[in-house]
């Protein structure tokens, strides 16, 4: 089996349980092995980089020592925790001084890290480690007919990385296809959600989420498919604030990407989290039983 440390993150600890379970479940079949991070610590999400830089990188470097100490990849489900904990592994590679002063606060945990290992998002793990044919061969009921928004958002390409396509990236599609569901027409797959600016800016970030499912309805979309819990909470969770401020009546079901995956593997839709939507997924209701 190939084996990964697992660094779930926060969010999968509650809201985006279902995104958990299912990447567990999920991974099995395909002979991956998530083992998570013993005493793993946030990653500082969005904004703590913005208050200290210098602890926010320890923070991301102590998960990253952890695993480096167990000589495993580090893989993240979560876009925001891929985010930081990838740039904080390329900087602390690329710049020596800042690599002393982590180590210097990592002593305090009996940990160092030299920049041994790699940060994948948890797609990446599907798409490039197991790849498009295993997973084919693993499918035992295609979602067919199942339309699927693909919903990247931004930041899992941004801010691109080597010599990634951040403006054609067609891997969500290709994984979708894999698994027998039809991928849809999505312009704006790589538009921000809003994220927290619905604290700061409300009307604007629910337009931002009012524009994303207009966009996926446009398309004849029966779900959205995400990557992230941030997103799929966004997506979902405002539908009714957008409809009361916008007149609409959206009632779009958002879903993670691996329950999809997990469907067509076969496994049982509650083992999956499926049902626990506040947007029923009628839709995937043909798929699970």
């Amino acid at each position: 089996m190939k084996e990964y440390a697992y660094f779930p993150g926060c969010s999968l600890e509650q809201i985006g349980l279902s995104y958990n379970q299912s990447s567990v479940e999920t991974t099995k079949v395909l002979g991956v092995e998530l083992k998570e991070l013993e005493d793993w610590n946030c990653c500082g999400a969005t904004t703590y980089f913005h208050v200290d830089e210098l602890l926010a990188y320890t923070l991301c470097a102590r998960n990253l020592a952890m695993a480096e100490k167990d000589s495993l990849d580090l893989v993240a489900p979560c876009s925001a925790c891929y985010k930081n904990s990838y740039f904080t592994n390329k900087h602390l590679r690329e710049d020596p001084d800042l690599a002393d002063h982590i180590n210097y606060a990592l002593e305090e945990d009996d940990l160092s890290y030299s920049g041994q290992i790699e940060v994948k998002h948890l797609m990446e793990v599907f798409y490039c480690d197991v790849g498009l044919d295993e997973i084919r061969d693993k499918v035992k009921k295609p979602l067919e007919g199942l339309k699927v928004a693909p919903y990247y958002g931004c930041q899992i390409l941004r801010p691109k990385k080597d010599d990634e396509d951040v403006e054609q990236a067609e891997f969500f599609e290709e994984l979708m296809s894999a698994i027998g569901a039809e991928p849809v027409p999505y312009p704006l797959k790589l538009k921000c959600c809003g994220g927290s600016l619905l604290i700061s800016n409300r009307i604007a970030a629910l337009s931002m989420v009012r524009n994303l499912l207009q966009n996926a309805e446009d398309n004849n979309a029966d779900v959205i498919a995400t990557a992230c819990p941030m997103c799929q909470v966004n997506l979902e969770c405002y539908q009714p604030q957008v409809n009361q401020e916008f007149g609409t009546k959206f009632q779009v079901p958002v879903v993670y990407f691996t329950q999809l995956m997990g469907l067509a593997l076969g496994i049982r839709g509650k083992k999956l989290g499926i049902g626990k939507e506040i947007v029923a997924a009628t839709p995937l209701e043909p798929y699970t039983t």
